[in-house]
């Protein structure tokens, strides 16, 4: 288990969470990614290929790279989220074929949407009966990866409609105002 640090958090919290995944017989590592990069989750990528490594069972995929893509999005929603249906509306799987003749159509899938719940709205609790509003999807050619777009959400870099920067000014003293406070 990755354990995701915050600033805010506190060492007794972060030893209750190591205590607890211990209990469960479960290797919990600190992530400091978000404050470190690609060294501060140095550990957790360890941890994962100590993993694999020591797994009896052999690696089975959720779908084969030649799935159409909306049918490995349909799969995600059955397979993963216990949704009894994925359902896009035609610009979506528009799109969707539109990147499949552009050569993403082998490209693996990450579903972008709400993490308050399993379906795409934020106050539906428990296991959705479909995974609706699909509004959008975008190919990562670099990455290879195909993101699909569920519901309203802000997707990264989860910056603001109007940067920060609007509002720093330097007057002609040389003095800055509207800059961050830290």
């Amino acid at each position: 288990m990755s354990i995701n640090r915050f600033s805010a958090d506190t060492e007794a919290e972060i030893a209750l969470v190591k205590e607890k995944c211990k209990a469960l017989g479960v290797d919990a590592v600190m992530a400091d990614h978000w404050a470190n990069g690609g060294a501060g989750a140095a550990d957790v990528a360890r941890a994962v290929v100590r993993a694999i490594e020591g797994s009896k069972s052999p690696l089975k995929l959720l779908y084969p790279d030649e799935m159409p893509l909306f049918e490995k999005i349909r799969t995600i929603c059955k397979e993963i989220y216990r949704a009894k249906d994925a359902t896009a509306d035609k610009a979506v799987l528009d799109q969707l074929a539109a990147f499949e003749a552009m050569g993403y159509g082998k490209a693996p899938i990450c579903i972008a949407k709400t993490q308050y719940s399993f379906s795409t709205n934020a106050d539906l609790k428990a296991r959705p009966p479909t995974m609706s509003s699909m509004c959008a999807s975008q190919a990562f050619g670099g990455a290879e990866f195909v993101v699909a777009i569920c519901g309203e959400i802000m997707t990264m870099p989860g910056l603001p409609r109007v940067p920060a920067a609007d509002s720093i000014d330097i007057a002609r003293t040389g003095a800055s105002s509207g800059c961050f406070k830290r």
